[in-house]
């Protein structure tokens, strides 16, 4: 197990002025994105807020708009994602979100994009050496990333972002708070237990954490301690098909994928008998319940599906059998569930329960 560490809760109004910001972020059902301002004055951009990638870039819908503050570096730049990929210009910028900006911060700018439909780029907020490579001909450079940059240039009090998501029934809302150099203490309950960043490749390259994970009050194993990361981008739970027949044996799920959504079902009988998921994180101990591990039914068919079906959130990561060095994504999902933090510093990830961890709007 990871040692755990407990620190205070941090309040955002106990630290001095301007060194602490929330930033609003957007629930659009399968994904958050945050608004985010270009240049000087800044044109506004849509951006998937990520924390499973760094490069933070726009072009993907609307264009660049060049201003005074915009630099062309004479890089190229070039990074592929699990679901679409990039290539264009590196140029550093005034970036403003919210009232925290920052100055001469690396951006790309998109000459060609593919799955980014709907949006004009991503807020690439993850460890800073998944940058490296993706410069060209500077392929040893890495780019920092806005919590790097806000840090450095003395607009933040510590070099950390802290995530707070929620569940929703609606297509588009802004329940989401980005905070950068610090925690929001009104966003969570109790108080926030830190782990290490893992040290098993090639989790250790994100925000990666150690986790075990059981099904209900007999603690049945779905997946033994093994290594995973945490992603603000990946909108479902992953695991790998060991793990996913065990869950689905235990929770009584079809064991056939929908073809509509890609996504496990279950049917309204054992869904009734569904039991909570347990992560052992650490020390602690977060419960997962049932609801929780349902896709928000008055959103079936904003994904293709049925509205009389009962989805579940839990899918497969695409490896066979767990001991890969990346067994888990917990991503969007799990994380409208508990308070997240990133702290880049300290090369720690903390966790908290939330208002929302045992909510049933799903």
């Amino acid at each position: 197990m990871l040692s755990l560490v407990e620190r205070p809760s941090h309040a955002v109004h106990t630290h001095p002025a301007r060194s602490v910001f929330n930033v609003a972020a957007t629930n659009e059902a399968i994904q958050y994105v945050a608004t985010v301002g270009v240049g000087t004055p800044p044109t506004d951009y849509t951006l998937i807020v990520d924390t499973g990638s760094s490069n933070t870039w726009v072009g993907a819908g609307k264009p660049y708009v060049k201003t005074n503050s915009s630099h062309d570096t004479g890089q190229q730049v070039s990074v592929t994602y699990g679901s679409g990929s990039f290539s264009g210009e590196e140029f550093t910028d005034t970036l403003t979100l919210g009232s925290f900006n920052v100055t001469t911060q690396g951006l790309g700018v998109a000459s060609r994009s593919e799955g980014f439909e709907g949006v004009d780029g991503i807020l690439g907020i993850g460890p800073v050496d998944l940058t490296l490579g993706t410069l060209f001909p500077n392929t040893g450079a890495t780019i920092p990333t806005v919590t790097d940059t806000g840090f450095t240039q003395g607009s933040l009090t510590a070099h950390e972002v802290s995530v707070s998501f929620q569940p929703t029934t609606q297509d588009v809302s802004v329940n989401g708070v980005l905070t950068f150099g610090g925690v929001d203490s009104s966003r969570f309950d109790g108080t926030l237990t830190f782990v290490p960043i893992t040290t098993t490749s090639p989790s250790d390259e994100f925000v990666g954490i150690d986790q075990s994970i059981t099904y209900g009050s007999s603690g049945t194993s779905i997946l033994a301690n093994t290594a995973g990361i945490v992603d603000t981008g990946t909108t479902l739970l992953l695991l790998p098909t060991d793990a996913i027949k065990r869950y689905i044996t235990a929770s009584g799920a079809s064991n056939v994928i929908d073809p509509a959504t890609g996504l496990f079902t279950i049917p309204a009988t054992n869904f009734a008998r569904l039991q909570s998921l347990f992560f052992h994180i650490g020390d602690t101990t977060f419960e997962f319940t049932a609801n929780a591990q349902i896709w928000p039914r008055s959103l079936n068919t904003a994904i293709g599906g049925n509205a009389n079906s009962i989805y579940l959130i839990v899918s497969e990561i695409g490896n066979p059998t767990s001991g890969t060095g990346l067994d888990f994504i917990n991503g969007m999902v799990w994380l409208e569930r508990f308070y997240f933090v990133y702290d880049v510093g300290a090369d720690e990830v903390g966790f908290a329960t939330t208002p929302f961890t045992d909510a049933t709007t799903n």
